[in-house]
């Protein structure tokens, strides 16, 4: 190590040292090793709520979990809670348990437009374009058109099945069998 920086290393060291002082506004009190304990008796943040802050943050496994502590705190499951666990399923990409659950979140009086959306766009992606259609304009009924992205996805979904119609291909290659002397039959070419 050169004089230069072994200077500069002692000056760096006494002024780090100087910084640590009795004053410190971060420093425990006497006596405390560790951070303060948790207060029993303060109040909790409603697990739903930290659902939907974490769906927000894009964790989606956090959220899951969030959303089932919020529904054993509530001893029930809501349409809140079916629909936020729908929506964290849906951002892992599973759109089969993502389906299964917005389908019961919907299927209650309490569920929201919010739900209804959601559950097209899992229908969207599951490539059921008609039904994700109808589940868009309730959606869209629902909320009195006042969502933007609601009107959004509905106009996607209907241009998708707008252009899925026009657009079909066939894909499968059929050959003309000739069984005996004057029967046919039609069978796809592997």
């Amino acid at each position: 190590m050169t004089p230069a920086r072994a200077a500069t290393a002692l000056l760096l060291g006494f002024g780090l040292a100087g910084c640590v002082t009795g004053t410190d506004p971060v420093a425990l009190p006497e006596g405390q090793i560790d951070a303060p304990g948790v207060d029993l008796e303060g109040e909790a943040v409603d697990g739903v709520a930290v659902g939907h802050r974490l769906l927000a943050a894009g964790e989606y496994e956090l959220a899951i979990k969030s959303f089932n502590r919020a529904a054993v705190a509530r001893g029930a499951i809501d349409a809140e809670i079916l629909a936020g666990l729908g929506s964290a399923n849906l951002g892992l990409g599973r759109l089969g348990q993502a389906e299964t659950l917005l389908r019961r979140a919907v299927a209650r009086d309490d569920a929201e437009p919010e739900d209804w959306n959601n559950l097209g766009v899992v229908l969207m992606e599951a490539g059921k374009l008609a039904e994700a259609e109808l589940v868009f304009k309730r959606a869209f009924a629902l909320d009195n058109g006042e969502s933007v992205a609601i009107r959004d996805n509905l106009r996607l979904a209907l241009a998708k099945s707008e252009n899925s119609a026009t657009n079909r291909v066939q894909t499968d290659d059929y050959k003309l069998v000739r069984r005996g002397s004057s029967d046919f039959l039609i069978r796809q070419t592997p």
